[in-house]
């Protein structure tokens, strides 16, 4: 039981006797000794066997270990394709809703904009000397001073996402 459960899980992982004898620092002798059932492994051997197969040592000395079969393998591969499929469509579904909001960013910014020409600064005309206007003016100001320089390189970011997340055919 030891030694099929040994060689099953070791197959099962892609490594050769070599490879395992090398992780448990051992001859592939003894690698070959186990799995035939000539010899069996000391007990700190088999947590070490264990810990390298990625296994309890309870499932190694206990019920034997059922090799993959090849259905069992297709039955996952048309699992992997289902869980595949939804990962591109989800993907899919993220890249459209960044390309509709870049969109929008770009609509807003010129929007903005569009506003800040048709009233052409009103606030400059109002009396400062007045402490609410005075903040609310100094506000408007502060915003318009900041879009102004800002909104450029947002649009131009904008519109190098818009081309960057569009439908490739």
């Amino acid at each position: 039981m030891l030694n099929e459960n040994i060689r099953i899980r070791r197959e099962s992982k892609g490594l050769s006797q070599e490879e395992l004898a090398i992780k448990l620092n051992v001859v592939r002798q003894t690698i070959s000794k186990w799995e035939r059932g000539l010899s069996v492994p000391d007990s700190d051997m088999l947590i070490s066997i264990s810990e390298a197969l990625e296994i309890p040592v309870s499932t190694l000395l206990g019920e034997n270990i059922i090799a993959p079969k090849a259905d069992d393998l297709k039955a996952i591969s048309a699992k992997l394709e289902v869980i595949n499929s939804q990962l591109a469509q989800r993907k899919t579904t993220r890249r459209r809703i960044l390309h509709w909001l870049f969109i929008a960013l770009c609509v807003v910014i010129a929007a903005i904009f569009g506003i800040l020409l048709a009233f052409e600064s009103p606030y400059l005309g109002w009396n400062y000397s007045d402490s609410e206007t005075a903040v609310l003016g100094t506000a408007v100001h502060s915003f318009e001073w900041l879009f102004v320089r800002a909104a450029p390189i947002i649009l131009i970011g904008a519109i190098i996402g818009i081309f960057l997340t569009r439908k490739k055919e």
